[in-house]
């Protein structure tokens, strides 16, 4: 049973931090690309960034030099550090994972997590 588990959302203010991880199960990680997409309410799901099975990391362009992707094959977790974080970054975060190749379209990625509400205040 694949099992994709994100943690590490909440509240902070504008120019604050958060780490999200997720924590997977039930597939073999290191064959996965990891992205982390976001919805904010009454939007669509948009993506944030993806890391290939080699590390390379691929971001939005409104994260770029703000947010990191990384990832730790060794305890099947992918994480995403959010820096100088903005009120337009709230959103509820979702990883995903997709075989093999690292794409930007959510409709490629087949293993989704449950999400985790990331609240920036102003």
């Amino acid at each position: 049973q694949v099992q994709l588990v994100e943690s590490g959302g909440g509240l902070v203010q504008a120019g604050g931090s958060l780490r999200l991880s997720c924590a997977v199960s039930g597939l073999t990680f290191s064959s996965y690309a990891m992205g982390w997409f976001r919805q904010a309410p009454g939007k669509e799901r948009e993506f944030v960034a993806v890391i290939s099975r080699i590390g390379a990391g691929t971001y939005v362009d409104s994260v770029k030099g703000r947010f990191t992707i990384s990832r730790d094959n060794a305890k099947n977790t992918v994480y995403l550090q959010m820096n100088s974080l903005k009120p337009e970054d709230t959103a509820v975060y979702y990883c995903a994972g997709r075989i093999w190749v690292a794409t930007m379209d959510s409709r490629d990625f087949s293993s989704w997590g449950q999400g985790t509400q990331v609240t920036v205040s102003s």
